[in-house]
């Protein structure tokens, strides 16, 4: 039986498609609002009828001043999710488990490195460092993704360009393609990497996660400023019904966002 707290009624104020199977949708309160949430964090998102699901904010303030989740249509409640449109409702409760540690970036260099859907909850990060520029150091941002149908945020990116270092790279690149060609990891060859003065920030696949942090700790990041972001089953999202265990951690609590230095012995040893 779940423990999460009866979830506060939302609609949809904008709807858009990022992706052929991807939308991002902006919800505002009805009536009472959610705590703030924090870069990293996620909801449990209700679909009346259908169930609930977990998804990392992908934006803190949308166009309607609401939150804003990207949802990919996997599984029944994510493509109710995805066939939601302006007006409709769902049930919200949250901000759930730990979110980007910015605290500890600050003053330094921030690398993102983002495979996928995986961009989503690293978005608020990207906004975070540019809107406070001061506080940190350069700002890398490294994308990969199946195809260049399947990248998400596509005119966002772009306009990231300059006051960040953007790359981009497709598994299986289509006509008319003039970027990188290979896994994400291949683009870290393109940074001026200054292992001493740099936080990395990285989610995706788990196999992707894995390469990327060791390929990091090998040039000389130090673990505890490799941090990533993991999902499992969040059932409860209070850390209660154990379904989300890996080893002593419960990501629903003390994830999603964990340093390297805390799983690399557990998750980033094999896929699981």
């Amino acid at each position: 039986m779940t423990t999460v707290p009866p979830p506060l009624p939302y609609r949809v104020a904008d709807a858009w498609a990022e992706t052929a199977d991807t939308r991002s949708i902006e919800l505002v309160p009805i009536g009472e609002e959610l705590a703030p949430f924090s870069p990293g964090q996620f909801a449990m998102i209700y679909a009346f009828g259908v169930g609930e699901v977990p998804v990392s904010a992908s934006a803190l303030r949308g166009r309607h001043g609401g939150l804003v989740h990207t949802v990919r249509a996997v599984g029944a409640v994510s493509a109710a999710l995805y066939r939601l449109r302006p007006g409709d409702s769902v049930g919200l409760s949250g901000p759930y488990g730990t979110g980007w540690d910015l605290e500890a970036a600050a003053g330094y260099d921030v690398l993102v490195v983002a495979g996928g859907i995986g961009l989503a909850p690293l978005r608020p990060v990207v906004h975070e460092v540019l809107d406070r520029p001061a506080e940190y150091g350069r700002l890398a941002i490294l994308v990969g993704a199946r195809t260049p149908a399947d990248l998400v945020y596509r005119e966002e990116i772009e306009g990231w360009r300059g006051p960040a270092r953007v790359e981009v790279a497709v598994d299986r690149p289509g006509p008319g393609w003039q970027g990188a060609v290979g896994v994400v990891t291949t683009l870290l060859d393109r940074l001026d990497l200054r292992p001493d003065r740099t936080c990395a920030l990285v989610c995706g696949p788990e196999v992707m996660m894995r390469h990327t942090a060791r390929d990091l700790v090998t040039r000389g990041l130090v673990p505890h400023r490799v941090q990533v972001s993991l999902e499992r089953n969040m059932h409860c999202a209070t850390g209660h019904c154990g379904h989300c265990q890996l080893g002593p951690l419960l990501l629903c609590r003390d994830g999603p966002v964990v340093g390297y230095d805390r799983v690399a012995d557990l998750l980033l040893v094999r896929e699981l």
